[in-house]
């Protein structure tokens, strides 16, 4: 079966050559193929952005019985990127009163952080920038840079309503991130690595799948990555009901987009692990070669996306006791529950 991978490595064998055929060094050109890398890497995830924003509006738009964008493109699909131009050309408006260089990195560090979890992701067979023997603790340690992001927008807009979105934030990526870290150690036990690669390939087959020895595991990651995400029903840090727009309340232009394109991109972030750890990752239901890995992995990863956002057209907001009890009271005693029943069950099958 034909595997993308291959490919690749055709073309950047023909690239190398060349580049050492006109007298470059071997590690100017292992360094100008980790920039190609990256450089298509960020092609790709930002395609899925500017995919995902206009799928969840016509994901909504059914849900509520309309049409959602029809008219610039087929059924709207050429909408996003309207709306990126748009937001490109419009004028970079600064508040008095600030603290510049906070309010300025904050939207560059939230994205950033959201697009460095990609290095270790496995998108198919072979297709993996790192496979870092540490791959799971990477991606919960790159992710937490997010809610700095967060904080530091809050606290350099000067102005209270982002400085409560801020802090809502803070409070619930903290709290939301013990029981998902928690959640993950099941997976660790059984699989006995970190490494994403390794825990892919260990489940070769459609009853291998680490949900069915998870299930308790994989609902307290889903529910905890919701609340990661900033997503219905956790949307609490941006609540334009009580908070205009918390956070991003003093962001406009391309500024206020990395803040929009980083939610998407963590939403899919979200999607991307539960389907490396509990599902498989790129393997097929059928076997490990029942067509392109790498189409298995997106099919995976778009079905969850597309729950995410069926939650945010269906339940409604939780109120901040409500978020913050459910995480403490029912999300941790259950975490702490599975990694018990999980070490029980090593002990008494394995």
């Amino acid at each position: 079966m034909f595997e993308l991978r291959g490919l690749i490595d055709t073309i950047w064998g023909w690239i190398a050559g060349l580049l050492a055929d006109i007298g470059l060094s071997a590690g100017l050109v292992q360094l100008i193929g980790y920039a190609i890398i990256a450089a298509v890497l960020f092609g790709v995830i930002a395609l899925v952005v500017l995919f995902l924003v206009w799928w969840e509006r016509k994901v909504s738009a059914k849900m509520q019985d309309r049409l959602g964008p029809m008219r610039v493109g087929w059924h709207g699909i050429i909408q996003t990127i309207a709306d990126a131009m748009k937001l490109l050309q419009k004028e970079d408006i600064t508040p008095k009163n600030i603290d510049f260089p906070i309010h300025f990195w904050a939207p560059v560090i939230t994205f950033v952080a959201a697009f460095m979890v990609y290095v270790t992701v496995p998108f198919g067979k072979g297709l993996i920038v790192a496979d870092l023997n540490v791959g799971v603790l990477y991606i919960i340690a790159i992710t937490t840079f997010t809610v700095i992001g967060l904080l530091m927008a809050g606290w350099g807009s000067n102005n209270k309503y982002a400085l409560l979105g801020g802090f809502r934030s803070a409070a619930q990526v903290v709290s939301y991130e013990v029981p998902l870290t928690l959640s993950l150690l099941g997976v660790i036990m059984i699989s006995q690595t970190l490494s994403l690669g390794t825990i892919v390939g260990q489940q070769d087959g459609f009853f291998k799948w680490y949900v069915w020895r998870q299930p308790l595991g994989f609902v307290i990651f889903w529910i905890a990555a919701t609340a990661e995400c900033n997503r219905t029903p956790f949307d609490l840090p941006e609540a334009d009901s009580e908070l205009v727009a918390g956070f991003v309340t003093e962001y406009s232009g391309m500024k206020f987009a990395m803040f929009f394109l980083a939610e998407f991109l963590n939403m899919f972030t979200a999607s991307v692990v539960a389907v490396t750890l509990f599902f498989g990752g790129w393997m097929s239901p059928f076997g490990p070669d029942f067509g392109p890995s790498w189409l298995w992995f997106f099919a995976k990863t778009f079905f969850f996306v597309f729950v995410l956002m069926w939650f945010r057209w269906t339940y409604p907001r939780l109120r901040v006791d409500q978020l913050m009890g459910f995480a403490w009271k029912v999300l941790l005693p259950l975490a702490f529950l599975n990694i018990l029943l999980t070490g029980l069950g090593i002990y008494i099958f394995d």
